[in-house]
Order: structure tokens, then sequence, then C-alpha cells
């Protein structure tokens, strides 16, 4: 009985032994396969990290993406801002546009101012110069040795009595033409505007004597001694109704303009 007890506990030690044999053997196969794969995969990592592109160091400030929720009252505000930005553009547009109408206004009226003055003094001098031609035209109506200079050889001469020609001073309107152009007459009032249509027109009124005195000095009437009188006497006429006469009140509409001109 013993016997038996003794062969099969050495049977179960054997059998005990070779499976613990097989048991390392076959954890050895399994360490050297898992040992393998591992190789080949972290060689497959290792080729993809040398030829995959370098990764930026991080920084710690990555970007992050936000986004805001807004409500009815925020876009409300936005359109109010955009009109308010659009009216304000506006007014300063037209504030500006008013600024430099104003200054240009101003720069007008002193040209105009400036030209009136400048013909102011040019009426003064003419009419201190037509009242010496009043002088030699009365002398040669009744000065036959005159009129014998005044008329010679079929030739009507009239530095005889004009030595410095008809007009001795021209007057300017050309401040008063840019302010015309520039709708000056719709920024001032309508008695400014009316004192200085008038000027202007009597002034150009004075400077039309010259053709006047033309018609009468190219008539062949001029060139008949016998009519030397006649013809005196009509161009004294013409100096007289288109220069000399209108002298006095052209200066004193001059100056009525210029006190109005310059209150603005």
């Amino acid at each position: 009985m013993k016997r038996q007890n003794s062969e099969a506990v050495l049977y179960l030690q054997q059998a005990k032994n070779i499976s613990s044999g097989l048991y390392m053997h076959n954890a050895k196969q399994l360490g050297r396969a898992v040992t393998k794969q591992n190789r080949t995969l972290m060689s497959a990592e290792i080729e993809q990290t040398l030829n995959s592109p370098a990764l930026p160091p991080k920084t710690g400030k990555e970007k992050q993406l936000v986004y805001t929720v807004r409500d009815w009252k925020e876009y409300v505000g936005e359109s109010l801002l955009i009109i308010f930005s659009v009216l304000l553009a506006l007014v300063l547009t037209e504030y500006f546009n008013k600024l430099h109408e104003k200054e240009n206004t101003k720069a007008i009226i002193q040209s105009i101012i400036a030209e009136l003055r400048h013909n102011k003094k040019a009426i003064q001098e003419t009419r201190q110069y037509n009242a010496a031609v009043f002088g030699r035209i009365d002398s040669a109506i009744v000065r036959s040795d005159m009129q014998d200079q005044l008329v010679r050889d079929g030739e009507f001469h009239l530095e005889v009595i004009a030595p410095q020609g008809i007009l001795y001073r021209y007057l300017d309107d050309v401040a008063w033409t840019i302010a015309k152009a520039n709708n000056i007459t719709s920024r001032a009032d309508i008695e400014t505007v009316t004192t200085l249509t008038r000027v202007y027109q009597d002034q150009a009124k004075m400077m039309k004597v010259e053709d006047e005195m033309a018609k009468v000095i190219f008539d062949r009437a001029s060139r008949d001694p016998k009519q030397i009188g006649t013809t005196l006497r009509l161009i004294r006429d013409i100096y007289r109704g288109w220069a000399v006469d209108r002298a006095d009140g052209v200066l004193l509409q001059i100056d009525q303009a210029i006190s109005r001109l310059e209150s603005y």
C-alpha cells in the first residue's frame, strides 16, 4: 500500500515538473514573440517620427475659439451707432461746405470792394480830364484856328480836343462778373444787389462813350469844315450824356455799395 502511495506522489511530482517546464517554455516563446512585435512597432514609430514634420513647440498659449452669443439689444445698438455715424458725417460735411462757402463769399466781396475803389479813383480822374476836354471843345467852337487844326487834309484830329483819347481811364467789372458766376446775389440782401447792379450798369454806360463818339467821328460830315461847329457840339453832348453827367451819381452809388459790402 505504501509503495503505491509513493509511486503516486512521484508521478504527481513528475507531472508537475513537466507542466512547469512546458509553461516556462511556452512563456519564453511568448516573450520572444511579444519582444519581436514591440521592436517592430517601435521601429515603425521611430521611422514615422523621423519622416513627419517637426511640430512647433508648445508655448502654453494655445489659441482658443470663443463664440459670443448676442441678443437683439446688441444688434439694435450697433444699428443705431451706424446711423449716428452717417448722420454725423452728413452734418460735418454740410458744416465744412458752409464754412468754405462763407470764406469764398468773403473773398469775393473783398474783391468787389477793391474793384469799386479802383473804379472810383478812375472816375474821379476821368471827371477832371473830361472837364478839360469840355473846355477845349468850347474853345474850338468859337476859334477858327482850332477848327482848322481839328479837320485838315480830310482827317479828323481828335487830339486837338482830347489829347489822351476819349476814355482817359477804363472801369473794371471782373470781380462783379466772377461774383455773379458764383451766385453771390443769392447770399446778399436785395438792396445791396440792387445798388451793385446799378453801379456796374452806369459804369458800362460811361464806357460806352467811346463807341458813341466813334459814330460821329467816322461820319463823313465830321470831315466837312463847314459842319465842324455841329460836329463839336455833338461831341460835347455825347460826353455830357454818357460820361460827365453820370460821374457824380456813380461816385455816390459806389460809396453806398462799399459801405453795404463792408457790413458783411
